[in-house]
């Protein structure tokens, strides 16, 4: 992709059209339920806020995400009006019977660009389970299929947590014989139904990037992380130039190259991070993002805490500004799941802050 100025536009403008879904997944973020909120945009308002996002510049990308959007009667509407715009238009439906091969050929006759569907596990068991919905599986599976029977790209999301770890190698075969054009590994930020689930250790974190790092490199598709910036540290250490300052383009992270606004219209630096710094019904989002105070101070790595503050791969990385919220209510504090320790530096440390040793 092009160079973006991420003070002046988001890489991903996420917009979650609605809460409401049909399934009950482990790790929800929006804590989804089965009906409409009376709040939603509605079809003019969101066709002014893509107008509005139009405005952050050509081919900006948005992401229309939920609950499930195709609760919606209005989606490929709003996917062809944002087409029409000359915004780059992606979905993230959910694995139920509402992605049917006649609503996928609509939305693809309507602009999308491509449709991310979600993969927890490599089998219809696991997979199930962890969305709460017999079925999500094989749905999900024909969705994919249908998707590429009409041209639509397919990304496949997968949450890292301590129950799908294990899956992650069989979901990699799984991609192949898909024919996926992107895999995003989102490592688990426990709020909403995520609070339930329990995330891997730092050690086991750093353990999964690296083998992500490898999987890169030996497979067609591509591979990002989600809530994970310090996956940019892995790679720059994986580099035969491990010259961690010289490190290239920043990563993307919460108010810094993202920016996500709720089914009411608030504006929030990501879904995982919820403090609104406005909403859409009341200002543009090209404005909140580019002068929301909040977002200024996330797109400072020089405000940045703790270890993350010393820490020479700040400005590749950043750290996970959504997880040191939840962690510590302080969205500039250091990334708990990140375990590298830059040299020198002797300051307090995030794991300590959460399991206190009482012998010490």
């Amino acid at each position: 992709m092009y160079h973006v100025d991420t003070s002046e536009r988001p890489v991903v403008l996420i917009w979650e059209v609605t809460q409401a879904c049909d399934l009950s997944c482990d790790h929800c973020r929006a804590d989804a339920q089965p009906d409409r909120h009376p709040d939603e945009l509605t079809t003019a308002e969101g066709k002014r806020l893509l107008e509005d996002a139009a405005a952050f510049g050509e081919g900006q990308l948005v992401v229309l995400s939920g609950g499930d959007p195709l609760v919606r009667d209005d989606i490929a509407e709003l996917v062809a009006y944002g087409d029409e715009l000359g915004l780059r238009m992606t979905m993230t439906p959910s694995g139920t019977r509402s992605l049917s091969a006649e609503r996928i050929e609509a939305l693809a006759d309507a602009g999308l660009r491509r449709l991310a569907v979600s993969l927890d596990g490599a089998s219809a068991e696991s997979h199930d389970a962890f969305r709460g919905e017999t079925g999500s599986f094989a749905e999900t599976i024909r969705a994919v299929e249908d998707a590429r029977n009409v041209g639509i790209p397919v990304q496949v999301n997968t949450t890292v947590c301590r129950e799908t770890v294990g899956e992650l190698p069989a979901i990699r075969t799984l991609l192949t014989e898909l024919g996926a054009v992107m895999w995003s590994v989102f490592f688990l930020v426990p709020i909403g139904r995520g609070r339930v689930l329990e995330p891997i250790d730092p050690a086991e974190a750093d353990a999964v990037m690296r083998w992500l790092a490898a999987v890169a490199e030996e497979e067609p598709f591509g591979l990002k992380t989600t809530e994970a910036p310090h996956y940019r540290r892995v790679l720059a250490q994986r580099s035969a130039d491990d010259d961690s300052d010289a490190g290239g383009r920043a990563g993307v992270i919460a108010g810094d190259g993202f920016a996500f606004v709720s089914h009411a219209g608030e504006v929030f630096p990501s879904g995982f991070l919820p403090r609104s710094v406005g909403s859409v019904r009341e200002r543009p989002v090209h404005e909140l993002y580019r002068e929301a105070p909040l977002f200024g101070k996330l797109r400072d790595r020089e405000a940045l805490e703790g270890k993350c503050g010393a820490c020479p791969y700040r400005t590749i990385c950043g750290g996970s500004r959504s997880r040191a919220y939840t962690h510590t209510g302080n969205p500039l504090a250091s990334d708990p799941l990140c375990p590298y320790v830059p040299e020198g530096y002797d300051g307090p440390l995030p794991w300590e802050r959460e399991s206190p040793n009482p012998t010490a």
